[in-house]
């Protein structure tokens, strides 16, 4: 009997003490908990069977409304409850944040053999992230990164040398891979688009990357954070990168895609502190 749940983000950290609030169709509350570290809720309250509407607070985040039916067991399931960050359809504030290598990774996975995934990133980096404020929307953002094509890492040191080679980054000819985001336009509540240049292996293409604004917030530094998730895919054969070896009918030792993910903070600021 009781009340299960999980409160999560969107990009699935747990959201820890939220405040669970459960009112039956007079509006009368009959529940009240709280979520634990790990985001789970669980009260073994008794229920007497029906549909109660429940709702689901945490601080800085967006407060959530659902209908939950307790069975004749007693019991009802909330499932996975997702809290998205209060001011999330907006981006930070105007101005200048930093791209903080320390906290943030750049990687990308391919298909390996058609049956598994190999991970890989980049470990030298940096970035800025220009908000503008000049009254023309959030569109009005820009985005520059400059990543060490040479920094690639995948734990295996025969097949960074080999990503090193001109059979895939040319990393002596093309030492650098360079994103530059024009415009941000607005996906859904806390989802993102920007519209960008990636340059790689010397080829120049249109990327777009799918982004979730995480939220702001002051970090022990004393100065001001925002966390960005984003992704996209990447033909390897829109640049030039088209070495492969079948190792059998069909099957290919690497893919022809390649997902990219990144998880980035970036400081409010000219620079990053400590660099």
């Amino acid at each position: 009997m009781g009340l299960r749940g999980q409160v999560r983000t969107r990009d699935g950290w747990a959201v820890q003490h939220a405040i669970v609030t459960m009112t039956d169709m007079t509006g009368a509350q009959v529940l009240r908990t709280e979520a634990d570290e790990e985001g789970a809720v669980r009260d073994d309250s008794p229920l007497v069977p029906g549909p109660y509407t429940v709702v689901v607070t945490a601080v800085g985040y967006a407060p959530v409304a659902s209908t939950a039916l307790v069975t004749r067991t007693g019991r009802a399931d909330l499932g996975a409850v997702t809290l998205t960050r209060q001011g999330g359809v907006e981006l930070p504030p105007p101005g200048v944040w930093s791209i903080d290598p320390a906290h943030t990774s750049v990687s990308a996975v391919a298909q390996h053999l058609g049956i598994s995934s190999v991970r890989g990133r980049f470990t030298e980096f940096g970035g800025r992230i220009e908000i503008l404020d000049t009254g023309g929307g959030p569109e009005r953002a820009r985005v520059e990164a400059v990543i060490a094509a040479a920094s690639i890492d995948t734990g295996n040191g025969l097949r960074d040398k080999h990503l090193r080679s001109p059979d895939f980054l040319d990393v002596e000819r093309f030492p650098e891979i360079t994103y530059t985001g024009t415009e941000v336009t607005p996906a859904g509540p806390d989802r993102w688009k920007v519209h960008g240049r990636l340059t790689l292996h010397g080829v120049v293409r249109e990327v777009d990357l799918d982004l979730s604004y995480l939220g702001t917030g002051p970090d022990p530094w004393g100065g001001v954070r925002a966390a960005f998730h984003a992704t996209t895919e990447l033909r390897r054969s829109d640049f030039a990168m088209n070495y492969n070896q079948v190792v059998q009918k069909g099957i290919a030792a690497i893919g022809t895609t390649l997902r990219v993910e990144l998880e980035v903070q970036a400081v409010q600021g000219e620079s990053v502190p400590g660099m």
